[in-house]
């Protein structure tokens, strides 16, 4: 039996070796976005394939991954609330509300949205944006600059995987960069909640 010194130790060096993990994860991640690259990655949610939302090819590339139709659209998540006006025409103010009372990852539908790449962008310019807190997708985002492309690692018609063990190998093996940091993490995950916001502040509840 582990005394209270070992105890404490022993976690103190997991989470360093957990955060060391992360931080050599980022920078790989990074390398493959910047380079048009695609990332099965963890997120706020469940695993999900990544690009650098910007990219139009690397969109492209993503759609080809999960064999889905490109008029069925895709996510992004950004580091913070302050980028929304980067990529909106007009953030509605109920947004900041809506993500400030949610208590699960919320994915807010904007009208009018721009800086991404068009194949992106659904009816009347739409995008599913989330503001993720997750630290790991926070810190990629935050040092890419850029929106991130977040979308379920699973063929399209297939189940999402609520945990990595449960991606397929056709997902593995059609991305650039496999991240190791929470690969063993047993916790099942769901997929977050969507609103579809307009700009005069009404909105719609999609999942």
């Amino acid at each position: 039996m582990l005394t209270l010194r070992e105890e404490l130790c022993s976690t103190a060096v997991g989470r360093w070796f957990k955060l060391d993990y992360m931080d050599e994860d980022i920078k790989k991640c990074l390398e493959v976005l910047r380079k048009g690259g695609l990332i099965l990655y963890p997120t706020d949610t469940i695993w999900g394939v990544g690009c650098d939302a910007t990219n139009a090819a690397a969109v492209k590339r993503v759609y080809a991954l999960k064999q889905r139709d490109d008029n069925k659209a895709l996510i992004v998540l950004l580091d913070s609330a302050e980028h929304l006006d980067h990529y909106v025409v007009d953030v509605p103010y109920m947004a900041r509300e809506l993500m400030d009372v949610a208590v699960k990852p919320l994915t807010i539908i904007y009208d009018g949205a721009f800086n991404v790449a068009p194949c992106l962008l659904g009816e009347n310019d739409s995008l599913g944006i989330r503001v993720t807190q997750e630290p790991f997708t926070h810190k990629l985002c935050q040092l890419l600059g850029r929106p991130l492309v977040s979308t379920s690692a699973n063929v399209s018609g297939q189940p999402s995987p609520a945990s990595f063990a449960q991606v397929s190998d056709v997902i593995k093996d059609g991305v650039d960069y496999v991240v190791n940091y929470r690969q063993d993490e047993e916790t099942q995950h769901a997929a977050s909640n969507i609103i579809k916001l307009s700009s005069d502040g009404t909105f719609k509840i999609i999942r």
